[in-house]
């Protein structure tokens, strides 16, 4: 039997492969038999497209709205207005919910992305409901609501506007400048205690961050947002995630230090997490760019998950167990100390909810509308 051809990263691209969903029923193995030109795609033996060239496409959501009860997350409510993340992270926990629409949770996850055209409307339905009880929405918590395509589709500075019509309180978290776009809007509502914001760091190295997370802001261009946003009067936390055993995890106080200097008010962390199909696709960009300690990183993620890949158990998913984990948590705990990023209180807990009106304007079910402030007015 001939082998299997060696992955190879793709530019631009954090996975480097396209890897099955577990949905699917067939495996499918890529094997360079010395007659293709160009080689083949070592998950689906298909000639990988050149640049693996984005595609977003529009959906008609049915609900908007996410409710969770999970014990370790500090919302109980959320709100994603995209499917996929372009920013490509190779470490995000969202890839597998790409296997529910049959595709990878791999190449497909950062360059099929869907866009959820009707959340403005949607949410506006949903807020205009009599039995709606407020409380913080976190958006773009699942993929990030500002990854590249939203410069011109805009569904997250619509889904702001109804939320700032309605003084709705926000929390947001991402990795990209394109927050500052809407500043405007973020701004008032946050002198109103209804905006906050947290910009994930996870390294200040360019040269891992362009693997890593290859099409989100450099790491300098978080800071200067982090700053940008401040200067602003919103408040910023930052978010250390992942923190990665001999990758990112010995920048810890580096990372502490540069955020605070930038101007945020608090930070938290979260170590490396690898549900489902984020475990093999991890393991292979291991191999691809930091082969000569892929085994090490592999072992010290498995001390810290009770000798598996992951731990989904609530209170060690999001720290791990076990004395890396504990001295993780310390390490980070003195340092937020020593800088003055802790006793700031989290994100949700400073937001308002009791200055909430519902929206007079409702679009009519399944009346397409394109400007953020089109409808009919609710007689209710």
């Amino acid at each position: 039997m001939l082998p299997p051809q060696s992955l190879k990263a793709h530019k631009g691209r954090g996975a480097v492969s396209n890897l099955q969903g577990r949905y699917e029923v067939h495996a499918r193995a890529g094997f360079d038999d010395g007659w293709s030109v160009g080689g083949l795609d070592a998950a689906d033996g298909e000639a990988p497209a050149p640049g693996w060239k984005t595609q977003v496409s529009d959906e008609q959501a049915r609900t908007i709205l996410t409710r969770n009860a999970s014990p370790d997350l500090p919302f109980n409510v959320s709100l994603n207005p995209y499917r996929g993340c372009e920013h490509g992270c190779i470490y995000c926990f969202a890839r597998p919910t790409h296997s529910y629409l049959g595709l990878s949770p791999g190449l497909d996850f950062e360059s099929r992305i869907y866009a959820k055209v009707n959340a403005p409307e949607l949410l506006r339905r949903e807020l205009a409901r009599p039995s709606y009880v407020p409380e913080p929405i976190a958006l773009g918590v699942n993929t990030d609501a500002y990854q590249p395509c939203e410069r011109e589709r805009q569904l997250t500075r619509r889904v702001l506007e109804v939320l700032h019509e309605c003084d709705h309180p926000v929390a947001l978290i991402t990795k990209s400048s394109l927050i500052e776009r809407d500043i405007d809007i973020l701004a008032p509502m946050a002198a109103k205690r209804l905006a906050a914001v947290a910009v994930t760091v996870t390294t200040l190295d360019p040269a891992i961050a362009r693997t890593l997370e290859p099409r989100a802001a450099a790491p300098a261009r978080r800071l200067r947002t982090i700053r940008t946003l401040t200067e602003a009067g919103i408040p910023v936390g930052v978010s250390i995630a992942p923190i990665i055993p001999f990758v990112t995890e010995p920048e810890i106080e580096q990372l502490l230090e540069a955020v605070r200097d930038a101007g945020a008010i608090h930070a938290h962390y979260v170590v490396l997490r690898l549900p489902w199909e984020v475990s093999p696709l991890f393991q292979q960009w291991l191999e691809a760019h930091f082969p000569e300690r892929a085994q090490r990183v592999m072992n010290r993620v498995r001390e810290m998950r009770g000798g598996k890949d992951y731990d989904s158990a609530f209170g060690a998913r999001m720290r791990g167990e076990g004395v890396w984990a504990d001295l993780i948590r310390q390490r980070f705990e003195k340092a937020v100390h020593r800088l003055g990023l802790h006793g700031k209180g989290g994100r949700f807990k400073q937001l308002d909810c009791t200055q909430f009106r519902r929206p007079l304007v409702v679009p009519p079910l399944g009346i397409k509308v394109k400007g953020g402030n089109a409808g009919q007015l609710d007689l209710f």
